[in-house]
């Protein structure tokens, strides 16, 4: 018989009191879990020498300290390894997106998360992911449950937990003193690293987001352009037919007709198209800059902005024209909502869908269909389309694009970018540019084949661009102050049928001379208006780019 008081085996396992499991996950965290600062902490110019040395151990210490501090708030009896869990889980997942790809995580980032669809999702999962969730995330919380912890009186907890809040506070006042001339500067020269500290990077972030429903109203929807209205046509004249073609991902620079060295643009090389090359976007996400660039307020207001407003899209249809949205991405991010939609990812087409994903061309498919299903009084006045591409969508560029049109070769077949060479990595991606070209040259096929009853137009425009592994960053969506111009400066391509120009009394050679010229998404709002000839009090002549190059106002 066993004596109640014989040792069991899990009496021979030392349980740790909690405070130092906090400390060691804190270290852990600090260390391998923040691979991507250190890295780039290595690269900075003033981290040399001892000094450099110096810097580093102190900025360790405080990243180390702060955690520990946050863990003191949360270390309570049952709570310390969940929380752990979830942190070492989600610094495995920021670790792994920031050494690839070079990207940082701020609210801008999360909020692109929160709005990725599945297909997306699926699109960043691979090999190198999963190792990195098993080593950085699944093996420190495999080896915390299998750590045994003192349990500890609630007043007992209460002291450990306020003395370790302290104690950690008083270590990082000493340490930044001790670093501050050498903190102070590289912080305000270097601003991404705030962005680097992993995973309170991902949880400020969070915050921010969701502190965004107290700083906004986002449950009210104040209109704008009640009071719009088009221009009285003249006798003959044609109702207007614009294509607005929202682009993806595409960079201003691979664009052939833009000088680029590789002929990416054959088909609109083929067009008299007017392409500005000094255009800057309204931010480096989808979601930042589509509902951005459809706004009244331009880039300073729309982000300070205490209300939420309807769109350009919103402002066409008080006009009485006919609109349609057509989508072959994730969505309109809000700004079409109220205007007749088309979803292309419920649409099955022989050679131009495939596993749920559609390439670029089915937005001309039905087309015609699609428009005369608008109200008949509508299109009488005039149409406007908006077609949102998949574009140069990556990390699976090579997704993008029929065989067809996989001319760059040899090209990147995977979804992390890093398995690649960049010659690939530029390969895949001017292949999604040679095709978005493609696709505006039949979009602008069609259009010719509207003039007998429409004067037309097109107006292409991206919403951001795309780092190719230039200094190792890759993809798009760092913060706007810091992120390289190749993530801001896009594409703006204009295509006028003979019709549409002698009607509003452009001038060709006008626009030609605003080439270079310096120009953003705030301008995009107000230049739709103006090439559908509709007034309204929120329509800014000064920042419409076709105002003073037409006759007709």
């Amino acid at each position: 018989m066993t004596s109640k008081h014989a040792p069991t085996s899990e009496t021979h396992v030392p349980a740790w009191h909690p405070v130092w499991v906090a400390l060691l996950g804190s270290l852990w965290l600090a260390s391998v879990g923040n691979y991507a600062l250190w890295q780039q902490v290595h690269q900075l110019p003033e981290v040399t020498g001892l000094r450099g040395l110096a810097f580093a151990l102190g900025f360790g210490v405080i990243i180390t300290s702060a955690l520990t501090a946050v863990l003191s708030f949360l270390n309570w009896r049952g709570w310390l390894k969940p929380v752990l869990t979830v942190f070492f889980l989600s610094a495995a997942s920021g670790a792994y997106f920031m050494v690839s790809y070079g990207i940082v995580i701020d609210s801008t980032m999360i909020t692109n998360v929160v709005q990725t669809d599945t297909k997306e999702a699926l699109d960043l999962l691979n090999w190198r992911m999963l190792i990195s969730l098993l080593v950085l995330g699944i093996l420190p919380c495999w080896v915390l449950w299998k750590t045994r912890l003192q349990v500890l009186r609630l007043r007992q907890q209460i002291w450990s937990n306020t003395l370790t809040a302290v104690v950690s506070i008083v270590v990082i006042v000493a340490a930044l003193l001790a670093i501050f001339q050498d903190f102070s500067s590289i912080m305000r020269n270097h601003t991404q690293l705030r962005y680097l500290v992993n995973p309170l990077n991902s949880y400020y972030a969070i915050g921010m987001v969701a502190a965004k429903p107290f700083q906004r109203d986002n449950k009210t929807l104040l209109p704008i352009g009640k009071d719009a209205q088009m221009a009285t046509p003249k006798p003959n004249e044609k109702p207007p037919l614009l294509l607005l073609v929202l682009g993806e991902t595409a960079r201003m620079g691979n664009f052939g007709v833009n000088g680029y060295e590789r002929q990416t643009t054959p088909a609109l090389a083929q067009e008299n198209i007017i392409s500005l090359k000094g255009v800057m976007s309204c931010g480096t996400s989808t979601a930042t800059s589509v509902p951005c660039m459809f706004s009244h307020l331009g880039k300073e207001d729309f982000e300070a902005r205490k209300n939420n407003y309807e769109s350009l899209i919103d402002v066409l249809h008080h006009a009485g024209l006919a609109v349609l949205w057509i989508d072959n991405q994730s969505g309109c991010k809000g700004v079409c909502e109220r205007v007749p939609q088309a979803l292309t990812k419920e649409l099955k087409h022989p050679t131009l869908c495939k596993d749920g994903e559609c390439f670029d061309e089915i937005m001309l498919h039905q087309l015609d269909e699609r428009i005369q299903a608008l109200p008949a009084e509508r299109r009488a006045k005039g149409v406007v389309v908006v077609m949102h591409q998949m574009g140069s969508h990556g990390p699976a560029y090579y997704k993008r694009v029929p065989d067809a049109f996989k001319k760059f070769q040899p090209e990147c077949k995977s979804n992390a970018l890093q398995e690649c060479t960049r010659e690939q990595v530029v390969n895949s991606f001017d292949n999604t540019i040679l095709y978005t070209d493609h696709f505006l040259g039949q979009a602008i096929q069609w259009l010719k084949k509207s003039e007998a009853t429409a004067a037309s137009a097109m107006l292409y425009v991206s919403d951001h661009g795309e780092s190719l592994g230039e200094n190792n960053l890759y993809l798009h969506g760092l913060p706007y102050r810091v992120a390289p111009d190749v993530q801001k400066r896009v594409p703006w391509i204009t295509w006028w049928s003979p019709q549409f120009e002698k009607q509003l009394g452009l001038s060709r050679t006008c626009l030609q001379n605003k080439v270079q010229m310096p120009l953003t998404h705030d301008n995009y709002f107000h230049s739709v208006l103006g090439l559908v000839n509709v007034s309204t009090e929120v329509y800014q002549a000064k920042l419409d780019v076709h105002a003073d190059c037409r006759s007709r106002s």
